[in-house]
């Protein structure tokens, strides 16, 4: 029963390790799709009052991904009702051009303000819409999404970290006594310390493969898709192959980092 209490109490640490590591990999994986999903939204409207080829507006900065010429038929038509078609022609030689452009992703508020920079910096254009401050409460509110969630999977590691490492040393306590009769019999460290890390090992498989259990059946859990589907993302929730070498990897070098931390601790002391 011991046994097992002492495994649960590791196991459970290094699980949460990297549960909260898994899902700050899931909040980036969904900050950016969501990114591509609003940069594929997100437009810049320029004025000019000639005729632009596109390749001129594409040389300004290398952020634009395509620029489309808006027709101004729906402004015409809402203020030709009693004009002359004469008048309405006339009208369309007058009006200056209209430019919706597209970003090659979701830009940086610094980046906006010098794609504006660079626009207005052209002979050809004169007026720049950028919706700078919508796109800025938006990058502000992904920017203060990913540090809360980098903020919390660093104090879980920190913590559990520490956990871990006080339960390998009461584990090496009460161990301490048949760690000394080895000793004195000429058994060298790794031999003394072979249970150790056999118990850090063993626990980081048993943890690694929680992990894997309990991620592949959120990443097929319909509801979970279906939150995703709301914000209008869809993203790798779990990779069976590299999330779990990844998972894998993290586990085992925790667990024998730390416990080689504790053997060479011990040999200090003796």
């Amino acid at each position: 029963m011991k046994s097992v209490k002492n495994h649960l109490s590791l196991v459970i640490a290094l699980l949460s390790i990297l549960f909260s590591m898994q899902v700050f990999i899931m909040a980036e994986r969904s900050i950016e799709a969501y990114k591509v999903n609003l940069a594929n939204n997100y437009s810049i409207i320029a004025v000019s009052q000639k005729q632009l080829k596109s390749n001129e507006i594409l040389s300004i900065n290398k952020i634009i991904l395509k620029a489309q010429e808006l027709s101004p038929d729906s402004v015409i038509k809402r203020l030709s009702s009693d004009m002359k078609s004469s008048n309405v022609e006339l009208l369309k030689l007058t009006l200056p051009k209209f430019y919706k452009i597209t970003l090659a992703y979701y830009p940086t508020p610094q980046e906006i303000k010098q794609l504006r920079n660079d626009l207005l910096n052209s002979t050809a254009i004169t007026k720049v819409e950028d919706f700078s401050h919508t796109h800025d409460t938006t990058y502000k509110l992904l920017l203060l999404f990913k540090n809360i969630v980098t903020i919390f999977a660093a104090v879980v590691l920190v913590v559990t970290i520490l956990l871990i490492f006080k339960e390998l040393r009461i584990w090496q306590y009460k161990h301490n006594e048949r760690m000394s009769i080895m000793g004195l019999f000429g058994a060298a460290l790794w031999l003394r310390s072979a249970v150790l890390f056999r118990l850090a090992i063993v626990d980081a498989l048993i943890a690694s493969f929680l992990a894997f259990g309990i991620f592949t059946y959120l990443s097929s859990s319909i509801w979970i898709k279906e939150q995703f589907e709301y914000i209008g993302i869809n993203i790798v929730i779990f990779n069976p192959i590299d999330d779990f070498l990844m998972i894998l990897g993290v586990a085992m070098s925790i667990s024998i980092i730390l416990a080689s931390l504790i053997v060479l601790g011990h040999k200090e002391e003796a």
